[in-house]
């Protein structure tokens, strides 16, 4: 059971994040017609942030990863439908454990939530699209990927 709880006035969401970077350019997920977000996922009860994320990668893209640090917690605040939601994510630096998926360009994918179907692609982006303002959810996130601090970072986002 993910830890995403709802009600008649907001939604919680509890997320984790993967950051894998590749020759130079990012893995983001994209659902159709949409922007980039970086890929994770909803924690379920009783699994660790890090649990969470390999078996993210493993059910959208079939890739086994290996976690290498935690680079940032996010409180992240957007609409979900026509409910505000709070949502806190932590965002790991990632990195294939094996070579299974494509290395460039784009593939495609689905993910499932709440008995839904979302397809989506999966697109390596230059590091320097980001530089140049490529769209990428949460936008608070990217000048901590571009140019990465020491230790762990905290932001917030509030998105309209």
């Amino acid at each position: 059971m993910d830890i995403l709880f709802k009600n008649d006035d907001f939604i919680f969401s509890y997320r984790v994040g993967g950051i894998l970077i590749h020759n130079g350019k990012i893995l983001l997920q994209r659902p159709k017609n949409d922007d980039y977000s970086i890929i994770g996922g909803h924690v379920a009860a009783m699994e660790t942030s890090a649990e969470t994320l390999k078996r993210e990668f493993e059910e959208e893209l079939h890739a086994k990863i290996a976690i290498d640090n935690l680079l940032a917690i996010g409180e992240i605040y957007f609409s979900w439908g026509t409910r505000p939601c709070h949502q806190i994510c932590l965002y790991y630096h990632v990195h294939l454990a094996e070579d299974s998926i494509p290395l460039d360009g784009v593939f495609h994918g689905y993910d499932e939530l709440e008995h839904e179907r979302i397809d989506l692609d999966f697109c390596w982006v230059p590091l320097e699209e980001l530089k140049k303002g490529v769209k990428v959810y949460p936008l608070e996130l990217i000048p901590y990927i571009l140019e990465p601090q020491q230790g762990i970072v905290h932001f917030v986002s509030k998105q309209a």
